[in-house]
């Protein structure tokens, strides 16, 4: 069940680019049972593995911007390792733990949904009044990243959906695919580093881990392939209307 659960997300991911911590945490958390926190620690190393192999993908198109990518570590790196460091402080295997992570999860799946459904209207709106100069570019882009590395140490989410749509606010000049294989290529050492926290912390299952991707590696080539195929006009509302009631039963 578990590597059935990697390959149909694995699919999801592939199609749309989103969903490795969207869906595959709460998934583990509501149906499996997984404790939050080793849900969250494993589906970090989860995401880097699989990211590693999209992000080899785009490195080999030239469908990256390193400059973007680099700007994104210089605050996401930190702030992971800060939150790690906050996190250590309390016992992650407590309930109340527990409860704290899966309310952070939940409220980081209902801004994934939103800024899913309100993707194309913040890109337009971007594209009309946002005009600022490279330099205050740059330090949006670093804060952006310390926001992603607290939020996706946390819970996992956001530095899909969120991080392409905060990137697409603040380089609408930029072709889609390179905002994409940015965000994916930053990814990598954001929740390789995350992962290697928690791991430290002990909220890691590593058997959980190979049976996930033992499913999510074909499901994610498989997604890919399909991607051309499916409109992402009909992917984005459904993903976002499972996010949202996903996100909205981990808060209430």
């Amino acid at each position: 069940m578990y590597s059935l659960s990697g390959f149909v997300v694995g699919i999801l991911v592939g199609q749309t680019g989103v969903g490795g911590g969207s869906l595959m945490t709460p998934l583990l958390v509501l149906l499996f049972g997984v404790h939050p926190a080793t849900a969250v620690g494993t589906d970090l190393l989860y995401a880097s593995a699989t990211k590693t192999i999209g992000t080899l993908v785009h490195g080999y198109n030239g469908t990256v911007d390193w400059k973007v990518t680099r700007r994104l570590a210089y605050g996401s790196l930190p702030a992971t390792v800060a939150t790690i460091l906050l996190i250590s402080r309390f016992d992650l295997a407590g309930s109340g733990a527990g409860r704290a992570i899966s309310f952070v999860l939940g409220i980081a799946l209902l801004l994934t949904a939103i800024a899913l459904v309100f993707r194309p209207k913040l890109i337009a709106l971007a594209g009309d009044r946002l005009h600022l100069p490279d330099r205050k570019i740059a330090a949006l882009t670093v804060v952006t990243g310390a926001v992603l590395g607290a939020l996706v140490t946390l819970s996992s989410v956001g530095a899909g959906a969120v991080g392409v749509t905060a990137l697409l606010l603040l380089y609408p000049l930029l072709p889609t695919k390179r905002i994409v294989g940015s965000d994916i290529a930053h990814a990598v050492p954001l929740t390789l580093v995350a992962g290697i926290g928690h791991w430290m912390l002990g909220s890691v299952d590593w058997s959980l881990l190979a049976a996930l991707l033992t499913g999510s590696i074909p499901g994610i080539i498989l997604g890919s392939y399909l991607s051309s195929r499916v409109p992402d006009m009909y992917l984005r509302p459904i993903l976002a209307a499972v996010l949202a009631l996903v996100g909205g039963r981990l808060v209430f």
